[in-house]
Formats: C-alpha cells, sequence, structure tokens
C-alpha cells in the first residue's frame, strides 16, 4: 500500500473543532495525508463568535516546524493565522530551510467573519519580500481587496492567487485561481449550488488544496478538487460548524 505524503498545518487551535488545526486535520484525513500540526495561538472561541486570542512565542513555532520537518518527508505546508508578517517570514524561511521544494500555502486571515482582528494589518508592506515565497495564496474577496490596495498581490508566476467567491455580491461561491498571469473561473458544482454558511470553511478549502498539491497534483487540478471538496462540507448540514466525509 503506498504510503500518504506528508502535510503540516501550521495555524491557530479552535476549541470548536470548526477552524484551525482540528479543522485541518479533519480534512487532511479525509483527503488521504498524513496530517502533522504546529499551533501558532490559542484561541477562545464557538462557531459564532471569537472571545480570546494568545499568541504562542515565534520561536516555538519555528522550534517545531523544525522538529517535524527534520523528521518526516514533509510534501506541503498550508499556514492559517498568523501574528503578522515577520511570524509568517520567519516561518517560511523555516520551512524552505529545511526543504525549499515543499509547496506552501498560506490562508490570509486578517479577520473573523465576526470581525474579529487576527493580523497586525501596520506590518502588511513588508509582505513584498515574503509572498512570492510561497506557492498559493487563497484570500477572500474582502481579503483580496486589502492586497490589491497595498499593491501587494504576489507574481502569478511564483506565487498562485486564489480569490475565494463565498464573499462576492455577484457570482456568489466562484472563485478565480489567477496562475502565470492568466484567470480560471471555478464555477460551484451544480448541486452545490444551495449550501449553508460553515464556521472555518476557508480553512477547510486551503487545507484540501494543500492536500491535493502534496499528492503531487498541479495547481489547477488541486483548486478544482479542493472546491469539490469545500461544497460537500457546506451542504453537509445546517449548522454552523461542517461536517467531513
Amino acid at each position: 500500500m503506498q504510503e500518504r505524503p506528508y502535510v503540516i498545518s501550521i495555524a491557530g487551535f479552535d476549541p470548536s473543532g470548526g477552524a484551525g488545526l482540528l479543522s485541518d486535520s479533519k480534512t487532511f484525513e479525509q483527503s488521504k495525508v498524513m496530517g502533522l500540526g504546529v499551533c501558532t495561538a490559542l484561541t477562545l472561541q464557538t462557531a459564532s463568535q471569537c472571545l480570546s486570542l494568545e499568541w504562542r512565542p515565534l520561536d516555538e513555532v519555528t522550534e517545531a516546524i523544525q522538529v517535524l520537518m527534520e523528521n518526516y518527508p514533509v510534501s506541503a505546508v498550508k499556514i492559517g493565522i498568523v501574528k503578522d508578517v515577520g511570524f509568517l517570514s520567519k516561518i517560511v524561511e523555516t520551512i524552505q530551510k529545511s526543504n525549499s521544494e515543499v509547496k506552501i500555502v498560506w490562508d490570509p486571515v486578517l479577520k473573523s467573519t465576526s470581525e474579529f482582528t487576527f493580523f497586525d494589518l501596520d506590518t502588511l508592506p513588508q509582505l513584498k519580500n515574503t509572498i512570492n515565497k510561497l506557492s498559493l495564496i487563497t484570500p477572500n474577496y474582502n481579503e483580496y481587496s486589502v492586497l490589491k490596495e497595498n499593491y501587494l498581490l504576489p507574481d502569478t508566476r511564483q506565487c498562485a492567487l486564489l480569490i475565494k467567491g463565498g464573499h462576492r455580491e455577484d457570482l456568489l461561491g466562484t472563485d478565480i485561481l489567477v496562475e502565470n498571469g492568466k484567470e480560471i473561473l471555478l464555477v460551484p458544482a451544480e448541486d452545490n449550488m444551495v449550501y449553508f454558511p460553515k464556521h472555518g470553511s476557508g480553512c477547510v478549502l486551503s487545507s484540501a488544496i494543500t492536500a491535493e498539491l502534496a499528492k503531487g497534483k498541479n495547481m489547477e487540478t488541486s483548486c478544482r478538487n479542493g472546491k469539490l471538496y469545500i461544497g460537500k462540507f457546506l451542504k453537509s448540514n445546517s449548522s454552523l460548524l461542517g461536517t467531513h466525509s
């Protein structure tokens, strides 16, 4: 039997299990990859609100990444909430020092849907030095607008861009993948047009895509497969906490 590829989620701990490390871990298991995890922050939250956030020391985060990278043949890494650009760049540097070939996906969570701010926006101008070292970023429409306003979109010949369509006014649910300067529209499957809002859906999509990249799929196929996964997740039940199948 072929061994599953290894993937790391570097993300926050959400006790509701809907987002962050627990959510990524469920997605990895269903996507048939071996999921490893490094915690960036401890949060106290439910499916509908985030109450508090405590960042873990950066040196503890990077030490954990080093240990995992040295002991497992990691193919891809998904990064979730990070404190600021310095935090992100140190994480990326640590990953690439261990293995420069690893695919890195960053889901740039700037704020939660309930308006809890995770990321220090004052550090955004420094993002230029880091963003093109990534393989893919997956901002929602609001986050994309912030990056665009600050001239911080990646060079898509180096780092692909997936603009998630869940917050769009028009064409709701249609994502746009930009790779090598070319735009590809990813439309929801016909039977996924009716769905229920879910806590952590951005985490689930980015980790599903990361799993596909780890399995050797190209960027477009990975994003299409990730979209099929999130489609099933969004209509899994009517509550804010989705189930994985």
